[in-house]
């Protein structure tokens, strides 16, 4: 950074560790002021981490780095020229050539490839921990749970759409081991889901359950109307009483019941979920990316 003649600080997560890592924090910001260090009480992950440090970050770009010394503070200059004169909202590293086990890179390689149909970015690697970003990006999105993963995701359907992607060096991994495994990225999945769905559907969850409980109340319906009718036919039409199965001893007819119990169930759901989110305090939370002639 004094390199390149650029202001800067550095924001420090101690997200619950045991070692002596808030010792060493707290040397470098007596040492520097551009060193600033936030402690959690326990171990809170990532994604709160990563929320913390943007709720209090000052400077025009924002960059995220993991500490496992995995990322090259060397790209920062280059993700900041994006940013500032490419004007990109966000510019996520791609470790195009990685040094992590198969188990790691084989299901991670699928991830991003489903992630990448689902949302519309053309990302190679979703989950690179190396990001920059414009300001007004961080504090206009809420990372929770485990969604770091779907960082350029929340993004875009916050508005914020233009989205590149830098080639950086992915460095071998030197101290500690990966917590990533198969369970990750079966949760990782359910994540996707999670926030595809609370994004889409925040505003108007009636879209959602309405739908699907239009399609199971028709669906329900339909049949009845159509073993009713098969019923009347026989016997009205061709006065035979022997060639149909009473209604109820039709399993199509138990189906169809539950279609429609199912079908009113999800409207009922709906109805529940909209007015939570009209009573909800601060519903309307809309982006606004400037003011101007407001009084303070």
């Amino acid at each position: 950074m004094q390199a390149n003649g650029l202001s800067y600080e550095v924001i420090l997560i101690d997200d619950g560790s045991t070692d002596t890592s808030w010792k060493v924090i707290n040397e470098l910001s007596a040492a520097n002021s551009a060193f600033k260090g936030i402690q959690f009480t326990r171990n809170y992950g990532k994604s709160a981490a990563l929320q913390t440090g943007f709720e209090h970050v000052s400077g025009d770009v924002v960059v995220t780095m993991d500490a496992d010394l995995q990322d090259s503070p060397d790209e920062i200059p280059e993700l900041r020229s994006m940013i500032i004169d490419q004007d990109f909202d966000l510019v996520s590293g791609w470790k195009k050539k990685r040094h992590d086990p198969l188990n790691k890179t084989i299901p991670s390689k699928f991830f991003n490839f489903i992630t990448s149909k689902v949302s519309g970015i053309e990302l190679h690697d979703f989950n690179c921990g190396l990001k920059a970003y414009k300001k007004k990006v961080v504090k206009n999105i809420n990372v929770y749970g485990e969604m770091h993963r779907y960082i350029p995701l929340i993004a875009k359907w916050n508005g914020f759409k233009k989205i590149g992607e830098k080639v950086v060096e992915h460095r071998a991994r030197e101290f500690g081991v990966t917590k990533y495994g198969w369970q990750r990225f079966i949760t990782g999945f359910l994540d996707l889901l999670s926030v595809t769905f609370v994004t889409r559907f925040k505003k108007s969850p009636m879209h959602f359950f309405g739908t699907l409980g239009t399609l199971f109340f028709l669906l329900g319906s339909g049949i009845t109307f159509w073993l009713i009718g098969e019923k009347l036919y026989y016997y009205k039409i061709l006065n035979n009483y022997d060639s149909v199965r009473s209604i109820t001893d039709q399993p199509l007819f138990f189906l169809a019941l539950v279609a429609v119990i199912i079908g009113t169930q999800l409207f009922l759901a709906g109805f529940l979920a909209e007015l939570m989110t009209q009573s909800k305090k601060g519903s309307a939370d809309y982006q606004v990316s400037s003011k101007t002639g407001f009084e303070q």
